[in-house]
């Protein structure tokens, strides 16, 4: 690369981390309301701003989507990454999670519905105040978010239906089977998520719409993601 061409990449990333400086913050605080205290906003920062310049590299216009929504991704991305590089989370979390997720998917043969917090407690043989507790601990021991469900972000925002291509094809009959399966959660936690994930609401607010603490909002998001969870599991156990 001779100096000008080198001179001239410099301008453009330069350009480009000044413009899109507050969408690097707006994510990181917005991953940083569902995370541990243990996680710094400048680690996310750190890694948001490398996410931005690994984007501005490998952007490709012709592939439809716009610059935004590209470096938004990967963005997210870098941050995610370096989160996971290190696991806060004790294993009695992991363990309560899954033993969570089973209770569910014995209630709902049983009872052929969505059980309740409270049938759920019933059956984990726990008082519903300490059940609320293992929801606490789930959502703030980890992210949770749609690709932890076993899809990615790039899948879920720009599939291609034309696209032969298997895994495109596998990711779009999963979009439809997640989509399924929000449908059928209770009325609250369907409208916790759709807060969150399409309205990206944070915490606070959403408990503002709904009239109770964002503690509750935690555990209501959590319990609609072990639920997704559980009737994705045909999909989730094979990805």
């Amino acid at each position: 690369m001779n100096k000008a061409a080198a001179y001239t990449q410099f301008d453009n990333r330069a350009g480009i981390v000044e413009r899109y400086t507050p969408l690097v913050k707006r994510i990181a605080h917005h991953l940083l309301a569902r995370l541990p205290a243990s996680v710094q906003l400048d680690d996310l920062l750190q890694a948001g701003m490398l996410g931005l310049l690994e984007a501005s590299g490998n952007f490709d216009a012709s592939k439809g989507a716009s610059f935004e929504t590209f470096a938004g991704i990967r963005i997210r991305g870098a941050m995610l990454d370096e989160i996971r590089r290190g696991d806060w989370t004790p294993r009695s979390v992991h363990r309560n999670g899954r033993m969570v997720s089973e209770a569910i998917a014995t209630l709902e043969k049983q009872l052929g519905r969505d059980p309740s917090d409270a049938e759920v407690a019933a059956q984990l043989e726990l008082p519903l105040a300490e059940y609320h507790q293992i929801l606490n601990d789930v959502s703030s021991g980890k992210i949770i978010g749609i690709e932890d469900l076993g899809v990615s972000e790039e899948a879920l925002g720009s599939a291609d239906d034309d696209s032969d291509n298997f895994t495109n094809v596998a990711d779009h009959r999963f979009q439809q089977a997640l989509a399924a399966a929000i449908k059928t959660l209770p009325e609250r936690e369907a409208l916790v998520l759709s807060l969150y994930y399409d309205e990206e609401m944070n915490l606070k607010e959403i408990g503002a719409v709904l009239g109770v603490s964002e503690s509750r909002v935690s555990q209501i998001m959590s319990q609609a993601m072990v639920r997704l969870k559980t009737k994705l599991r045909v999909w989730t156990e094979s990805a």
